[in-house]
């Protein structure tokens, strides 16, 4: 290659960079706020029904499940990111014959309900005030893996109709851990620029997405549960929001479980034994 297409391509190859490297902002924002859609293809389980709730500004779909012996309150099921109400099965089979009724909806943003953008609590919050509005009187207990982990505490900061919260792998706030999460190519000046991005596009505070600061408003009780050799979101994010909370509160660290891995059949046991002593018959 002679010295002058050498130094052509070079230049072509610096230019692409560049372009590359200008529009990485922009890549990483819409990583953030538009995670994969997994529509949910499961019926509803036995004793379920498909619903449909209003949110703030967009329509939720999910499932209202009946309690099967005498019903002693509610159960809010929220899940993760990138999942949608299929996962709450197993907790609907926990928990109608324990005499709770379970409701469970896509977030929005996931699976089959409405809305473009996810941002992690600020808007969520709201849709989940507003399928609190439509339960029928008694305790509500709100149990959430992850991102819904993180809704639900973020909601009980402000909702003193919520009894309780099953907190699984949450974040302690949205600027921590997607920085953590983010890839080693971006630089933090990226991603300050990826933050300013999302927060024009979804309209929205990255800084008020933020479950530790809630903490210290909630009254509660509250149960959190993290991973050990969680890597993903890393235990210290859970042992934050404990450490912020004024409240009835109890942390399990769970041994040798990495992210979405904590909700095992033992800890399961010391849920149903936790919120038996919080929830009155």
């Amino acid at each position: 290659m002679t010295t002058v297409r050498l130094a052509a391509v070079v230049a072509v190859t610096v230019v692409i960079l560049a372009i590359v490297w200008g529009q990485l902002p922009g890549i990483a924002a819409g990583g953030l706020l538009h995670p994969a859609r997994r529509v949910t293809s499961q019926p509803a389980p036995q004793n379920c029904v498909d619903a449909q709730f209003a949110g703030a500004g967009v329509t939720l779909r999910g499932w209202s499940c009946a309690a099967t012996s005498p019903r002693r309150g509610t159960i809010v099921y929220l899940h993760g990111i990138a999942d949608n109400r299929g996962s709450a099965a197993g907790v609907v089979q926990r928990f109608l014959p324990l005499g709770f009724d379970v409701i469970a909806y896509d977030s929005r943003a996931h699976g089959d309900s409405e809305g473009d953008a996810c941002t992690y609590g600020f808007f969520e919050k709201q849709d989940l005030h507003r399928v609190v509005d439509l339960l029928p009187r008694g305790p509500v207990v709100l149990i959430g893996t992850s991102l819904g982990a993180a809704v639900a505490l973020q909601e009980a900061a402000g909702d003193a109709r919520i009894t309780a919260v099953v907190a699984a792998e949450t974040f302690s706030d949205l600027r921590t851990v997607a920085t953590e999460r983010a890839p080693a190519i971006l630089t933090k000046g990226t991603i300050d620029r990826a933050f300013a991005l999302a927060e024009i596009q979804a309209n929205f505070r990255v800084d008020d997405v933020h479950p530790q600061n809630a903490a210290r408003r909630i009254a509660a009780p509250v149960l959190l549960i993290h991973g050990a050799q969680d890597i993903e979101t890393p235990p210290a994010h859970s042992e934050r929001v404990y450490a912020a909370l004024n409240g009835p509160k109890r942390l399990i660290l769970v041994p040798g479980a990495g992210h979405n891995g904590s909700l095992r059949a033992d800890v399961w046991e010391q849920i149903d034994r936790w919120i038996d002593q919080v929830v009155t018959r």
